[in-house]
């Protein structure tokens, strides 16, 4: 037999290698699909790249009948979150909550709160959301898990970011910072912090550790977070007037964006998008990314960017002099943006009552603890001799002392609470239920003595683009300061309410339609010589419409009386703005004669 040559030998040795080399794969393949490790991946793949995550979970959920319990839990935990990432919201809060209750494994139980407290939040629960935030501060001392304590101390910052408490959101991202300095924890921070500081609007599109936030997210592959991001820093240029830049940033990463699937930020970037080239002088665009808004926000009725896709749309057919759509669009960009104020209202209420909920509870406890030791005290003295009985009714009396304290403090808090409750926080004038309820009472009182009174229904005209192009802290200073010219111009006795946005209403007892068109009138004039800020470059002019109803012609039902004055409202809007319309009953409307040049309508009851 002949021996093999150096070819045969060298060919062999490397099918001995390749031999060794697919068993070493193999191997580690085997250590690499551990149940663990898998789960560990679908974790990492939630938000990366989420059909990825769909398919790995089906394949964790063939294998699931050789988990350990504490695998089952985290499988079930991925689940839960799934659904709520889906936008099936309460099938999801329900799977975190049975996940909660069973599981003994404190990590899971913390990202699962986490989880919930999003689904809840989502759904509209604001209560719920905020009581199980507060449960899972309170067991943070437990949670061990860096990255478990991160997502609490994040959904903490998102939560109080969401009831407009800015900078105890900002104190909550600076914790998780410290708490995990990997990029991507790093990522979601920075990208909660510019959110939070673009809301609160002190964001700069120039803000250098908001910027290190985008290079991490980019590091780790993290494209959602990085959108999010840049979307803010986008909103930033805008209001700094840097539109051409705003749209650069946009337009490069959008199909990331709509990669991403999360219809709500679709939504949020794509009106952004439309409002930037409605700036531009581009309104063919500007009405296709518009109306792509509306298609991926339309499950969202809270959604602000919803609102401003349709105001885009709307100032395009305006412009275009398509008035029906105009107030088609009109109409349902104010009940888009109504949605969002009530919405906005709704999770500020919640975090205040959950939170004085939470302080009630720690005061009682407080209080236990301290007759707790008062009670201790008083058995030892009862075991001691009768000279230290003297010691005894001192105890006693720093124990009902400390009581009538405590019960002192919380009637003093709910009194507080109360006030806070009825007022607007932005332009401190009644907030619309405290409106409605000293209003019924007025009129009550008006009709059993046989007195007149006067509803006045104010909104500003074309707020939203003093929001849009001055930014909301320029709109938020020309509500304060309407309120303030209108109140210099109401007596004591009537009633100065907010009911949401730029709308307004007003009662005035021991007032007829005339007196009250002619007090109407001096608010117009001198909410019109105001300027959209004190500090705006342009002179920007303020305008108002009002509407009025008497009870003379519509009686003393408040309902009645406001449903005429919003109709009278809507007469002048359509009149041209920036005029008084009195509702009158009868088939047809009267002019009245102009006063310094504004007209005075009447509207009829139609």
């Amino acid at each position: 037999m002949q021996a093999p040559g150096r070819s045969s030998v060298a060919l062999f040795a490397l099918r001995v290698f390749a031999v060794i080399a697919l068993l070493a794969c193999g191997l580690c393949f085997a250590a690499t699909d551990t149940p663990d490790a898998l789960l560990q991946r679908a974790d990492q793949l939630k938000t990366v790249d989420n059909s990825k995550f769909e398919t790995l979970l089906k394949q964790l959920d063939t294998q699931a009948d050789t988990f350990t319990q504490t695998q089952r839990d985290w499988l079930h935990y991925l689940h839960g979150w799934q659904l709520g990432y889906q936008g099936m919201y309460l099938d999801g809060a329900s799977a975190l909550q049975n996940l909660i209750a069973r599981t003994q494994d404190p990590t899971v139980r913390a990202r699962a709160r986490v989880s919930l407290i999003n689904d809840q939040a989502n759904a509209s629960h604001y209560v719920d959301a905020y009581t199980t935030l507060a449960a899972l501060l309170d067991s943070l001392p437990e949670i061990e898990d860096r990255y478990a304590r991160f997502n609490a101390l994040i959904i903490a910052a998102l939560q109080y970011n969401e009831a407009g408490q800015y900078d105890l959101a900002i104190n909550y991202m600076d914790k998780s910072l410290a708490t995990d300095t990997s990029d991507r924890s790093t990522c979601i921070a920075l990208a909660t912090k510019a959110e939070a500081l673009s809301k609160s609007g002190k964001l700069r599109a120039d803000n250098t550790q908001i910027q290190s936030g985008l290079e991490a997210c980019e590091r780790a592959n993290e494209t959602l977070y990085a959108n999010l991001i840049r979307a803010d820093q986008a909103q930033a240029l805008i209001g700094q007037g840097h539109i051409a830049d705003a749209l650069k940033l946009l337009k490069g990463h959008d199909k990331q964006v709509v990669a991403s699937k999360s219809a709500f930020f679709i939504s949020a970037y794509r009106a952004r998008m439309a409002r930037c080239f409605l700036l531009i002088g581009n309104p063919d665009k500007a009405m296709q990314y518009a109306q792509s808004a509306v298609d991926y926000g339309i499950k969202e009725p809270f959604s602000n960017h919803l609102a401003n896709a349709y105001n885009v749309l709307y100032e395009i057919a305006k412009r275009q002099g398509d008035f029906q759509n105009a107030l088609a669009f009109d109409e349902k960009y104010v009940a888009a943006d109504k949605a969002f104020l009530k919405n906005i209202s709704a999770r500020a209420l919640a975090y205040q009552t959950v939170h004085q909920k939470v302080q009630d509870t720690k005061r009682q406890i407080d209080t236990l603890r301290e007759q707790n030791k008062v009670l201790q005290l008083k058995q030892q003295v009862d075991a001691k001799s009768t000279e230290a009985r003297h010691l005894y009714i001192l105890l006693l009396l720093a124990g009902f002392a400390l009581v009538v304290m405590w019960a002192y403090r919380t009637k003093r808090a709910q009194l507080k609470f109360q006030t806070l409750a009825q007022r607007d926080g932005l332009t401190e004038i009644s907030n619309r239920q405290h409106f409605f309820d000293a209003a019924q009472e007025r009129l009550r009182y008006c009709a059993k003595n046989a007195r007149d009174a006067v509803v006045i229904a104010m909104d500003l005209d074309h707020f939203k683009a003093i929001n849009d192009m001055h930014g909301h802290a320029a709109g938020d200073a020309t509500l304060k300061r309407v309120v303030g010219a209108c109140k210099e111009r109401l007596h004591s006795i009537d009633i100065f309410g907010r009911l949401g946005g730029e709308e307004f209403a007003i009662l005035m007892p021991d007032c007829n339609a005339v007196v009250a068109a002619h007090r109407a009138n001096e608010m117009r004039q001198a909410i019109a010589a105001l300027s959209a800020s004190a500090n705006a470059t342009n002179d920007v002019v303020v305008t108002a419409s009002f509407g009025i109803a008497a009870t003379s012609v519509c009686g003393y039902s408040l309902t009645t009386l406001l449903a005429h004055a919003d109709n009278a409202l809507y007469s002048a809007k359509h009149a041209g703005r920036n005029r008084v319309v009195v509702h009158r009953a009868g088939a047809e409307a009267k002019q009245a004669k102009p006063d310094n040049g504004i007209n005075v309508s009447e509207s009829a009851d139609v």
